[in-house]
């Protein structure tokens, strides 16, 4: 099982990355907000791939992980160029995107700008929106106050360090929403969802299905599961669930 860690250039940052060779459709794992590729689902997914001589590739958006920049300094569209990068640069062929949380949205914005490329699409606990729906619709004015005056607020959060939350990330991410306008995906998406999940809603999951055109979209609700959706269950029904895409995919393309 050979792979290596390598960057390519994107406008100035140095994105890292991990490719897997084998066949098609490729698996690329695109992780959430100030995630990474070194998680317990990419790390799960790269050694199901593994086994199965799967192509795979997982990576760190600029200001993340291993790749060079400030995370403060991104945004939606810097993060969705950077997944686009990917797809265009580091893989050939068709490719599975599956998207974590905030990977979800990237997913969602690859898949847009590249649909020829997509075999299919799989959100776990999926955000697309996020910034304005979670972020700004949840902020009280106090904390709106403080973003449009110092154009900076550390968030709190339950996963380590308080997220550093700017006003251009808000501001920037209004254009790049997925739901305000037609969202058709010609190939399946998979939506898993827990619905302990304190983040995102799991209604959230209804709404996207609901929005997106196309036929093939199933929704997948894990009564127990949370955000993370990680655990030894977690990761069996993400494998499950590519498991069916993989077969019904690599026949037809």
């Amino acid at each position: 099982m050979e792979s290596s860690l390598s960057t390519i250039s994107v406008d100035g940052h140095e994105l890292a990355y991990e490719a897997l060779p084998g066949r098609v459709p490729g698996v690329i794992f695109l992780p959430g907000f100030k995630s990474d590729m070194t998680g317990a689902k990419a790390t799960a997914l790269r050694d199901w791939c593994g086994r199965r001589g799967q192509a795979f590739t997982r990576f760190d958006y600029s200001g993340h992980g291993q790749s060079t920049g400030k995370f403060e300094d991104g945004t939606i569209g810097r993060w969705a160029a950077d997944a686009v990068a990917i797809l265009d640069t580091v893989t050939t062929g068709p490719q599975i995107l599956v998207g974590s949380s905030m990977g979800g949205w990237m997913a969602l914005l690859a898949a847009r700008a590249r649909p020829d490329r997509i075999a299919a699409l799989v959100g776990i606990a999926a955000a697309p929106d996020f910034t304005e729906d979670l972020m700004w619709a949840g902020y009280p004015e106090d904390v709106k106050q403080i973003l449009r005056r110092d154009g900076v607020y550390h968030e709190p959060s339950d996963y380590g360090e308080p997220y550093t939350i700017t006003m251009r990330l808000i501001e920037e991410g209004r254009e790049h929403l997925v739901l305000r306008s037609p969202l058709t995906l010609p190939f399946p998406v998979r939506l898993i969802q827990g619905m302990k999940d304190p983040d995102v809603p799991w209604r959230a999951a209804l709404r996207l299905a609901e929005h997106i055109g196309g036929d093939d979209v199933e929704v997948t609700l894990a009564k127990s599961g949370d955000h993370r959706l990680s655990e030894p269950a977690d990761i069996a029904r993400l494998e499950a669930v590519l498991e069916q895409l993989t077969g019904a995919s690599s026949g037809g393309r």
